[in-house]
């Protein structure tokens, strides 16, 4: 057996509240549109991956979601002129990752994050 796709699914009262975040903010396409359910991605292959924490690494509490973006410093340049609530400051972690933390407008906690060169 090989796993094929693993999708996050985010309960939100509004589900128009993520185009600004997923959309606008990462450049997510929007994939499906019911209405009720709305579906972000891109034609972009990536790895598939389930991580389990007791932490998020430097003491910061477990992100719902981390996404790996290839301009950390343009994503957060972009997220703080947004308006979204950073929660962790842009930081070089000693695992060489670059990253922060932000709430989408759902509420959920993102780690945004890109490998260090």
């Amino acid at each position: 057996m090989t796993v094929k796709r693993i999708v996050t699914n985010i309960s939100a009262q509004d589900v128009t509240a993520a185009h600004a975040f997923y959309r606008d903010l990462l450049g997510l396409e929007v994939l499906m549109d019911q209405g009720w359910i709305v579906t972000f991605g891109s034609d972009q292959r990536a790895q598939v991956q389930i991580s389990v924490a007791s932490e998020g690494g430097s003491g910061t509490d477990v992100p719902d979601i981390s996404i790996e973006v290839d301009d950390i410093d343009e994503t957060y340049r972009r997220a703080r002129a947004a308006g979204f609530e950073i929660t962790y400051e842009l930081t070089d972690e000693p695992w060489n990752v670059r990253r922060f933390y932000v709430r989408d407008p759902l509420g959920k906690l993102i780690n945004i994050m890109a490998h260090s060169k």
